[in-house]
């Protein structure tokens, strides 16, 4: 007994005594009468292999639950670039041609092919972004220059400017007679936007802004379609006005403007603008990249987008908004989008690696049993456990950003502040976590193929190089995630002092009661198959976690703030910080994940899809179960039977990958990889005749 233990060490006073039996006394009940929120179930062992009911899967039927609405516009923008293979982007392409072809790709889809973009940014930005996942599985650096046009030069005229800037310009950017670019990153800031140095002067006697870049680290850099393409750029600058003071001027903070750079008739750059070009790139070089320096650039008033601040005729500055952060917030809320397409695109562009990698995996036979014939390399244990996470995944990645691009579309009718919140926070989130494991996914997904993989024809080097970028531009992670675990510690602070929190934190309402209370010592134990699949576990414990890693980080905060400061103690904290907020964004994929599959109407899809969800939270769970072991969150058994679980799931959803997979329905056209065809008899055929056999 605990208390014989006790007493053979020496006495102990009343107190003590009293707490250690009360303490026995609490467990022994949990013990006894557990909380749960399921029907006690008997402890039993998995299931063999053999017990569980195979899966028949209609691709058709579980590809119409996946694409949905949109299907039909992405079909015509693949059924135009297959029907006009001179726009088709060959392997071997230089710098210059890739530049001229992608212009040309733009332009054929959008005057003969009929396809319009920039209508659907404001009015219907599901079927932008869906325009644009087609686009970028086409070719990257088309859909990024498309981006570039519509989203970020034309997103910001629409979304930053007023009806007078919408009357202009919206005809010449929607049929890209006004190609254009987003001029925001400086030589020597790229996330800081607030601390950008191009500025622009107000003029009174002109009535005109002088745009000026002070020093070489406020060129305008890395800055797409200003090499060749673009004849006009929204550039951000500090707005300056003149005052009757000593100080002569007043900073009212970072606006953007609409300048020309190049003559729409000639096309030569304009007087006082300078146009470098940024040269060869690791990938994307398609688009091209320039740098801007601006010499007393002037502008007339009008050209300040003014949506959110505004000067008049004699010098006077109105606004909304009564503080320079506020109308920087507000700016840079607008531009949210470009993070909803780069998540959504960057699932696009996972979702061809792994179509690529699994086709191959079922194709490629190596070894097996003596005298028997070679087996698939997808029956290897270690080729499913590459894969099966990974497309189990894709598909979770695929939920979660539809749910993004919803609220995104309806934060952009209601204009509602605390959507406006969720849509900044899940945006930033889900663009670094999912563009970060994309990445990585790349070079899995290359190295599963072995030498075939490293063949250019099969993509994965200009997929992996085209989407590197992803992860730095509209935000680095590394920034976006912080942006997250502190929106997260702004919730923690609200409920202990009594505030309302928004639809994306509400777990955390009951999160920091009972996900924080001393794990169950009998569910802790549970392993049976019924529980462990039970979607009400798994998003208990996802949600456990970022539930303790918020908690502690909070406490570490605290204490080093004291003597490190604020800024020091979030830079000690740093990785704390960034599992936190990847914790967080892991449980809102789970969540969207359970729903998509609760809300299948199809029974044999979303069983499928069930089986890829359970592999999805239970492999997760395994990749992080010393933090759960750690707290007794579950016990040695249990995570034994987590692992197995995942194995024997794994093994599951490799008997189903091909049908998986096709419900991607991508077109050979689009992954464009002999290795990665639909037909594998097709594969090796159509290999050596690239090989001009």
């Amino acid at each position: 007994m605990e208390l014989q233990k006790i007493s053979s060490k020496g006495p102990r006073n009343s107190e003590e005594t009293a707490e250690l039996v009360n303490r026995r006394i609490n467990l022994l009940t949990l013990h006894l009468n557990p909380v749960q929120d399921n029907p006690v179930q008997e402890l039993e062992l998995l299931r063999c292999a053999g017990k569980m009911k195979a899966i028949n899967v209609s691709t058709e039927t579980l590809s119409e639950y996946m694409r949905g609405k949109h299907r039909d516009i992405q079909e015509e923008v693949f059924a135009y670039f297959n029907s006009r293979p001179e726009l088709q982007t060959p392997i071997e392409i230089s710098k210059d041609e890739h530049r001229e072809l992608c212009m040309k790709q733009l332009v054929g889809l959008v005057r003969e092919g009929g396809i319009r973009p920039f209508r659907y940014v404001v009015d219907d930005p599901a079927k932008y972004f869906a325009i644009a996942e087609a686009v970028g599985s086409v070719d990257m650096s088309l859909g990024i220059k498309m981006g570039v046009q519509y989203s970020l030069w034309g997103g910001s005229v629409i979304n930053l400017g007023t009806k007078k800037h919408r009357d202009k310009y919206f005809d010449g950017i929607d049929n890209v007679d006004y190609p254009g670019c987003f001029a925001m990153t400086e030589l020597h800031h790229g996330s800081n936007v607030q601390g950008l140095q191009t500025v622009a002067t107000f003029d009174p006697l002109t009535d005109e802004f002088i745009i000026d870049t002070p020093n070489d680290g406020a060129i305008k850099w890395w800055i797409g379609n200003a090499a060749v393409h673009g004849k006009f750029a929204t550039v951000f600058a500090r707005l300056m006005l003149p005052t009757h003071d000593t100080k002569g001027v007043t900073d009212m903070g970072v606006h953007a403007f609409i300048v020309p750079i190049r003559d729409m008739k000639t096309h030569k750059t304009l007087p006082g603008v300078e146009i470098h070009d940024c040269g060869h790139k690791v990938g994307l070089n398609g688009v091209d990249n320039g740098a801007l320096r601006f010499r007393s650039v002037r502008i007339p008033r009008d050209n300040l987008l003014n949506r959110f601040g505004d000067v008049s005729r004699d010098g006077r500055y109105t606004s909304s908004l009564p503080t320079i952060s506020k109308r920087f917030a507000a700016t840079l809320g607008e531009l949210v989008g470009g993070r909803v397409g780069l998540a959504y695109s960057s699932v696009g562009v996972l979702k061809i690696a792994v179509v690529i990698a699994t086709r191959y995996s079922l194709l490629r036979q190596q070894f097996g049993p003596p005298k028997q014939p070679e087996v698939s390399i997808l029956d290897y244990q270690s080729q499913q456990h590459k894969l099966m996470p990974m497309l189990a995944s894709t598909y979770a990645f695929h939920f979660a950003t539809l749910h993004l691009v919803e609220k995104y579309s309806e934060m952009k009718k209601s204009h509602d502040e605390e959507l406006i919140g969720d849509v900044h926070a899940l945006s930033a989130g889900l663009k670094a976590y999912i563009t970060s494991y994309t990445a990585k996914s790349l070079s899995t997904c290359r190295e599963a193929c072995g030498g075939h993989g490293y063949a250019a024809v099969n993509r994965f080097g200009s997929l992996r190089n085209d989407h590197d970028i992803f992860q730095t531009f509209e935000g680095d992670n590394t920034v976006l995630l912080q942006q997250v675990a502190g929106l997260l510690l702004k919730q923690y602070r609200e409920k202990f002092q009594g505030g309302t929190l928004t639809v994306t934190w509400n777990y955390l309402r009951q999160s920091m009661n009972s996900y924080l209370a001393q794990p169950n010592p009998v569910t802790a134990r549970w392993e049976s198959e019924d529980h462990l699949r039970n979607p009400n576990f798994q998003l208990d414990a996802f949600r456990y976690r970022t539930s303790r890693l918020l908690q502690s980080v909070a406490i570490r905060l605290q204490k080093h703030s004291k003597t490190l400061g604020g800024f020091g103690a979030w830079n000690r904290c740093l990785n704390h910080l960034l599992t936190l907020a990847e914790s967080h964004i892991e449980s809102f994929i789970l969540e969207k994940f359970i729903e998509a599959v609760k809300n299948c109407p199809d029974e044999n899809s979303r069983a499928a899809l069930k089986l890829v969800c359970d592999l999805y939270a239970l492999d997760r769970i395994w990749n992080d179960i010393g933090t759960y072991r750690n707290v007794d969150y579950v016990a040695p058994n249990k995570a034994k039977a987590i692992h197995k679980l995942a194995d024997y799931l794994c093994f599951q959803v490799k008997n189903i990958a091909r049908e998986l997979v096709d419900a991607f329905d991508l077109p050979d056209y689009v992954t464009r990889a002999p290795i990665g065809v639909q037909t594998p008899s097709e594969a090796y055929t159509q290999y050596t005749q690239n090989a001009g056999f």
